[in-house]
């Protein structure tokens, strides 16, 4: 990281900034351009250890990447905030952001509801009962993050 007093080092830090987000956008390999797509993720983190959960419909384009390739790259970014100065002609962005990667994989059977409750909790401030009927018809995955690194810029950095 070429700022490395933006850099946010510590774990539980990045995990509160995952926490902020509210789109995660995942990057796959497709033949020599990445592929990216933005998604409604929910989090678990346990031990230190980060688990990333998405859902979708059950075919497109992203399951026929990762039937492929499951490594792929997320970032997340929030608290944005445009700083201006008109007396000396500057802006510049506040933010909070985490990138990492991992493998994704689809989620059993077993999984799936616990996955989706992690999912839509992350949405709502108090537990949410979701309508379970389409679960079925829901595919979920899952990425256990091998690495990630966070960055932060606050007012006052040059």
């Amino acid at each position: 990281m070429r700022r490395t007093d933006r850099e946010v080092k510590d774990v539980d830090e990045m995990i509160g900034i995952m926490k902020r987000c509210d789109v995660c956008r995942l990057a796959l390999n497709d033949g020599g351009y990445p592929y990216i797509l933005p998604l409604n993720f929910g989090l678990k983190a346990q031990d230190g250890k980060v688990t990333l959960y998405f859902h979708g419909a059950e075919k497109g384009k992203k399951y026929e990447l990762l039937a492929k390739d499951s490594r792929a790259s997320f970032e997340m970014d929030c608290s944005h905030r445009l700083v201006s100065s008109e007396e000396n002609g500057q802006c510049t962005m506040e933010y909070e952001s985490v990138i990492g990667k991992g493998k994704v994989e689809i989620v059993s059977e077993e999984e799936k509801m616990e996955a989706l409750t992690i999912l839509t909790d992350h949405y709502h401030e108090t537990h949410f009962e979701f309508d379970t009927r389409a679960v079925p018809k829901t595919a979920v995955m899952k990425l256990v993050v091998e690495e990630m690194t966070g960055k932060r810029r606050v007012k006052g950095e040059h």
